[in-house]
C-alpha cells in the first residue's frame, strides 16, 4: 500500500497597513546534488519545477497514525541533479548582477548542511564556473568599456567613495607603482593554473541598458566570519618568522546611511575578471576549512565576498568624472558562502573542530530566530524586536532584510539517507524565509550633464543635428539622377536622360544660390540694424553704468567710513574683552579661595565631629572602666567583711566548743590552727585581712640554693600584688639574657607572664642548667616550670555555702571538716620535683582521710 502523502499547508499573510506593491518576497531556491555513489539510498525526490518531496529512509519511522510521513516543500523553482550551474546563474544571480549595474543591492547566500553542495554552488569548479565567477563575468561585460581609471575612485573607511581628479588619480598610480610593497594584482597576471577554467565562461552575458553617460569602478572585499570574529582574508600581514602576528578581528560599524559595514576591511579596486578571482582566490586560501568525518573539506566558518560597484556621472565635455560626490551611486552584491550545519555525533568533532561547529550552528540558529520574527511581526502585526546582534552574521545583513535590496536564498540539499532529519530541518526553515518579504529598494537617478557620448563630437567641430537635418531635406529636394550604367553602344536615351537631370540640378542650384543671396543680404540688413540698435543700447548701457560707477564710489567712500568706525568699536570691544577677561580671572581666583575655604571649614567641621566622637568613646570606655573599678573593690569590700564575719564565726564557735566539752588532748591542733591562719591571711584585695594574725612565711630550701642563678625579667612583665613572690638570693637578674650573665652563673630562670583563661595572670618560672658548650660558649637545657596564679575564692565561697558540715558523733562539728569546707585555697609544693626559688598558688580544696 503506498503511504499517504501530507502537503505542508501554508498559512495566509495577513498584513496590516503595508503597500503588496512595494514588497517582494525572500526569493528561495532548492538545488538538489547528485548522489556520490548511485547505490545509495535516496530520500529526496524532485516532483516538479518547484516542488521536491521527503520522504523517510528505510529503517526510519515517524509515529503519526501508524503510517510513514511524506511531506512535500514548494520553493521559487527547484533544481534537480543535472542543472548546470549557467541554468542556475540565469535564474537566480543575473537578475541581481543586472540590478547592481543599475544602482541597486543585493544578497545571495547558500544555505543547507555540511556537504550539501554550498561552496560548489558557490565557486564551481574547472570547467564548471559557479555564481561567483559568472557574476564577475558579467559586470565586466557590462561596464567594461566605461570604467573609470584607476584611483579615480577612493574608497574611504566611511564605508563610502571619494573622486579623485585625473591628476590626483595620476600621482596615486605612480606613486603605488614606485612602492615596493606588494601590488595589486594586475589583469595581465595568471590565476593559478587548477582554477583558470573558472572564470573561462563560454557564454557571453551582459546587462541591458548601460548608462553610456557614466563611469564604473568596483571593489571586491573578502572576510569570513569564524567563532563570531570577523577576519578580513585581504589583508596583507608581514611575515616574522620569529614571533608570528596572529590576524586581528574586525569590528561592525554604522554609517551615515545606517548600513552596516566591516570597519578597516580591504577593498580592492579590480579592472577584469581575471583581476577579481584573483584577489578572490588569494583570500580563499586563507580561510578556515578542516577535515571532518562528514567532508574532506568543510568550511570552519561563513565567507562573504562582496562586490562594490560605483557609477558617477560624466562632466560636460564628457571627459572626466564629474567632481561632485553627491552625485556618486554605490550598490553592493554580497555573495555569502554559509558553513553548514552539523551534528557533533555524526561529524565526531573534538576540541576546536567541537568549538567551531558549535559557533557555527548557534549563527545559523540566530538567523533562523530573526527570519521568525520577521515573519510572525509581518503575519501577524506584531512589533517583536528581531534579535540581529546576537550574531555578527545577521548584524552585517539586517539592512537587507530592512529593504535595502534583494534577498536571495539558494538552499542546498544532500539527497542521501543520512542527511533526512536534518534536510528536513532545512527545509522548514526555507518554507518560513519564504514567507518573509523584503522592501523594494528606491530607484537612484543620476543627474548627469552630458546629452550622450554619441554626440561628443559636437564640442569637437564635428556637424550638428540640425546641420545633418537640413542637408537631408536639401538632397531629398533635388530631382533623383537617372542610371548611369551604359550596356548598349548604340545607347542614345541614357546619356541625354542624365543631361538633362544634370541640367535641372544646375538650375535649381542656380535658384537656390539667387534666393540663398538675397536671404543673405537681407539678413546683413537685419545685421545692421541689429548692430545699430545695440551701439545705440550700448550708448544707453554706457550710461547707466557711468551712473552706477558714480553711486557705487559714493557707496565706497561710505564703506571706508563704516569700515573706520568698525575698526574704532572692534579697538574699543577688544578692551572690554581683555577687561572683562581680568574680571572673569579674579571671579574664578575669588571662587577658588571661596571652594578652598569650604574645603578647610568642612575638614575642620569632619575633624570636629571625629574628635567628639573620638572623646565621647574615650568618655564612655572610662566611665565603664570606672565601673567594673568600682564593682571590684565593692566585691573585695564584701568578700573583706565576709572573711572578717566567718573569722569571728569561727572563734565564737571555739569558744563555744571549748567551753562546752574542753578536750584533753588535741595532737592536729597546732596544724589546724595554721591552716587557719593561713586561710585568714589569704585574699584577693591587695591588703591583707587585718583581724588574721601574720604569719611567717617559711621557705623551703631548694637542692640548688648553692648555686648562681641568672634571674631573667623581661621589661615587658607586670608586677603582680600576689602576697608570695619568687626570691632567688644572689642571683644576677636581666631584662635581656647576655653571653657575660651567663657565663658566672649554673642556674638559670626565665619569669613568663600570660593571661589565663579565667582572665588572670599567670606568671611561670621556666628554669634550666647552664652548660659550657665546645665552642667555648653557652648553652641552657631547661629542666622545670614553676606556677605562680592568683584566683578569686568566689566560686569556692559558693561551694563552701552549699555544703552542709558533717556533725560529730557527740552533736559538735569537726574542726577539719570545718576547714576543709570553708578553706578555698591552700598552699602546697609540687612533690617528687626539684624545688627551687618559686611557688605556685593553686585553688584546691584538701580532702580528709577517711
Amino acid at each position: 500500500m503506498k503511504p499517504a502523502r501530507a502537503k505542508t499547508p501554508r498559512k495566509p499573510l495577513v498584513k496590516k497597513g503595508s503597500q503588496t506593491n512595494l514588497k517582494d518576497p525572500v526569493g528561495v531556491y532548492c538545488r538538489v546534488r547528485p548522489l556520490s555513489f548511485p547505490d545509495h539510498e535516496c530520500c529526496i525526490e524532485v516532483i516538479n519545477n518547484t516542488t521536491v518531496q521527503l520522504h523517510p529512509p528505510e529503517g526510519y519511522r515517524l509515529i503519526r497514525n501508524g503510517d510513514y510521513k511524506e511531506t512535500q516543500y514548494s520553493f521559487k523553482q527547484v533544481f534537480g541533479t543535472h542543472t548546470t550551474q549557467k541554468e542556475l546563474f540565469d535564474v537566480v544571480a543575473s537578475p541581481l548582477v543586472d540590478d547592481l549595474i543599475h544602482g541597486k543591492n543585493g544578497l545571495l547566500f547558500t544555505y543547507g548542511v555540511t556537504g550539501s553542495g554550498k561552496t560548489h554552488t558557490m565557486i564551481g569548479s574547472p570547467g564548471e564556473g559557479g555564481l561567483l565567477p559568472r557574476c564577475l563575468n558579467m559586470i565586466f561585460n557590462s561596464i567594461g568599456s566605461f570604467q573609470a581609471k584607476r584611483y579615480v575612485f577612493k574608497s574611504n573607511d566611511r564605508n563610502s567613495m571619494d573622486i579623485q581628479c585625473e591628476v590626483d588619480a595620476l600621482l596615486e598610480r605612480q606613486k603605488r607603482e614606485a612602492t615596493p610593497i606588494p601590488k595589486t594584482p594586475s589583469s595581465k597576471r595568471q590565476v593559478d593554473p587548477e582554477f583558470a577554467d573558472m572564470i573561462n565562461v563560454q557564454e557571453f552575458c551582459k546587462a541591458e541598458e548601460v548608462d553610456e553617460d557614466s563611469v564604473y569602478g568596483a571593489f571586491v572585499s573578502y572576510f569570513e566570519i569564524y567563532n563570531n570574529y570577523i577576519y578580513d582574508l585581504l589583508e596583507e600581514v608581514p611575515f616574522d618568522p620569529i614571533k608570528p602576528k596572529l590576524p586581528q578581528s574586525k569590528m561592525l560599524r554604522e554609517d551615515k546611511n545606517h548600513n552596516m559595514y566591516v570597519a578597516g576591511c580591504t577593498e580592492v579596486e579590480v579592472k577584469s575578471t581575471e583581476e577579481a578571482f584573483e584577489v578572490f582566490w588569494r583570500g580563499q586560501k586563507k580561510r578556515r576549512i578542516a577535515n571532518t568525518h562528514l567532508n574532506r573539506e568543510s568550511s570552519r566558518s561563513h565567507s562573504v565576498f562582496n562586490i562594490k560597484l560605483v557609477q558617477a556621472p560624466l562632466d560636460a565635455d564628457g571627459d572626466n568624472v564629474l567632481q561632485e560626490k553627491e552625485q556618486i551611486i554605490i550598490s553592493q552584491l554580497s555573495l555569502v558562502d554559509l558553513a553548514g550545519s552539523e551534528r557533533t555525533n555524526r561529524t565526531k568533532a573534538e576540541g576546536n573542530r567541537l568549538r567551531e561547529a558549535g559557533n557555527i550552528n548557534q549563527s545559523l540558529m540566530t538567523l533562523r530566530t530573526c527570519i521568525e520574527v520577521l515573519r510572525e511581526n509581518q503575519m501577524y502585526g506584531t512589533n517583536k524586536m528581531v534579535p540581529y546582534r546576537d550574531s555578527k552574521l545577521t548584524h552585517l545583513f539586517k539592512n537587507y532584510f530592512d529593504g535595502e535590496g534583494k534577498v536571495r536564498m539558494i538552499v542546498c540539499v544532500n539527497p542521501k539517507a543520512e542527511d533526512y532529519e536534518e534536510s528536513l530541518q532545512v527545509m522548514r526553515f526555507a518554507e518560513v524565509t519564504q514567507e518573509v518579504e523584503v522592501s523594494r529598494p528606491v530607484e537612484k537617478v543620476i543627474c548627469g550633464l552630458t546629452p550622450g557620448r554619441r554626440y561628443r563630437n559636437q564640442a569637437r567641430g564635428g556637424p550638428t543635428g540640425d546641420e545633418l537635418l537640413v542637408a537631408d531635406v536639401v538632397l531629398q529636394s533635388f530631382p533623383p539622377l537617372p542610371s548611369c550604367e551604359i550596356l548598349d553602344i548604340n545607347d542614345e536615351q541614357t546619356l541625354p536622360r542624365l543631361i538633362e537631370a544634370l541640367e535641372k540640378r544646375h538650375d535649381l542650384r542656380q535658384m537656390m544660390t539667387d534666393e540663398f543671396n538675397k536671404q543673405a543680404n537681407a539678413f546683413k540688413a537685419l545685421l545692421q540694424d541689429f548692430d545699430n540698435a545695440v551701439s545705440n543700447k550700448e550708448n544707453y548701457i554706457q550710461g547707466k553704468l557711468n551712473e552706477k560707477e558714480k553711486l557705487i564710489s559714493g557707496q565706497k567712500l561710505e564703506i571706508e567710513r563704516l569700515e573706520k568706525k568698525n575698526k574704532t568699536l572692534e579697538y574699543k570691544i577688544e578692551i572690554l574683552e581683555k577687561t572683562t577677561t581680568i574680571y572673569e580671572e579674579d571671579k574664578r581666583t575669588l571662587q577658588q579661595e571661596l571652594e578652598t575655604q569650604n574645603q578647610k571649614l568642612q575638614r575642620q567641621f569632619s575633624d570636629k565631629r571625629r574628635l567628639e566622637a573620638r572623646f565621647q568613646g574615650m568618655v564612655t570606655e572610662t566611665s565603664m572602666k570606672w565601673q567594673k573599678e568600682c564593682e571590684r573593690r565593692v566585691a573585695a569590700t564584701q568578700l573583706e567583711m565576709q572573711n572578717k564575719l566567718w573569722v569571728k564565726d569561727e572563734k565564737l564557735k571555739q569558744l563555744k566548743a571549748i567551753v562546752t566539752e574542753p578536750k584533753t588532748e588535741k595532737p592536729e591542733r597546732p596544724s589546724r590552727e595554721r591552716d587557719r591562719e593561713k586561710v585568714t591571711q589569704r585574699s584577693v584585695s591587695p591588703a591583707p585581712v587585718p583581724t588574721a594574725p601574720p604569719i611567717r612565711v617559711r621557705h623551703r630550701r631548694s637542692r640548688s640554693a648553692g648555686d648562681r642563678w641568672v634571674d631573667h625579667k623581661p621589661a615587658s612583665n607586670v608586677q603582680t600584688e600576689t602576697v608570695m613572690q619568687p626570691h632567688v638570693p644572689h642571683a644576677i637578674t636581666v631584662s635581656v639574657a647576655n653571653e657575660k650573665a651567663l657565663a658566672k652563673c649554673e642556674k638559670y630562670m626565665l619569669t613568663h607572664q600570660e593571661l589565663a583563661s579565667d582572665g588572670e595572670i599567670e606568671t611561670k618560672l621556666i628554669k634550666g642548667d647552664v652548660f659550657k658548650t665546645r665552642g667555648g660558649g653557652q648553652s641552657v637545657q631547661f629542666t622545670d616550670i614553676e606556677t605562680l596564679k592568683q584566683e578569686l575564692p568566689n566560686g569556692s565561697r559558693k561551694r563552701r555555702s552549699a555544703t552542709v558540715t558533717p556533725a560529730q558523733p557527740d552533736g559538735t562539728e569537726s574542726e577539719w571538716t570545718d576547714v576543709e569546707t570553708r578553706c578555698s585555697v591552700a598552699v602546697e609544693m609540687r612533690a617528687g620535683s626539684q624545688l627551687g626559688p618559686g611557688y605556685q598558688h593553686h585553688a584546691q580544696p584538701k580532702r580528709k582521710k577517711p
